[in-house]
């Protein structure tokens, strides 16, 4: 365990940069403001988002809100087995492990204290705006592109080396 250290300290950084962040919009921008940042590309705003990542399934029901941190619970409790059963060696998968870990923790600590989890970052182009999100929310959604990258990464000793005859340690077909 002590070789899967780094992953750890991953996560916690990107728990602090996600609560930090947080906070920050939280003191320095009203509720409902945007700022530019970049002309026509990138704003800062702050809304509250009772939904999942990007706003999605939002609603003002506490219930909601209860349904979505038990099945955030859920999922944490998958990524940290997954992480646990993963070897040392497999840094993406870690990394990515990681990644999701850190997100969906700085979610889940807004969504348990507030109820809601703060958002800031609108990209746009045009009229049309990806939906509003937060560092979790970047982490968690690389930390799952890696993951499936790392499914198509190949492993020596995996099922279908031995088939490959250009593999080493397989010996020539002969007639």
């Amino acid at each position: 365990m002590r070789r899967k250290l780094p992953y750890l300290f991953v996560s916690l950084g990107i728990l602090v940069a996600d609560q930090w962040t947080k906070h920050l919009v939280e003191a320095r921008l009203p509720r409902g403001a945007s700022e530019p940042v970049i002309a026509g590309f990138l704003n800062l705003v702050h809304v509250k988002n009772t939904g999942v990542a990007f706003g999605m399934f939002a609603s003002d029901s506490g219930s909601t809100s209860w349904v979505l941190t038990v099945l955030g619970l859920v999922a944490l409790a998958a990524v940290s087995v997954y992480f646990a059963w993963t070897p040392a060696q497999d840094r993406l998968l870690l990394t990515a492990l990681a990644l999701v870990a850190g997100g969906a923790v700085g979610n889940l600590l807004d969504r348990v204290l507030a109820g809601s989890v703060t958002d800031f970052v609108d990209v746009f182009v045009g009229t049309y705006h990806w939906p509003a999100f937060n560092v979790a929310d970047s982490a968690i959604t690389v930390g799952i592109v890696l993951m499936v990258l790392d499914t198509f990464r190949h492993r020596p000793g995996e099922a279908g080396a031995a088939a490959d005859p250009a593999a080493p340690g397989t010996a020539p077909e002969t007639s």
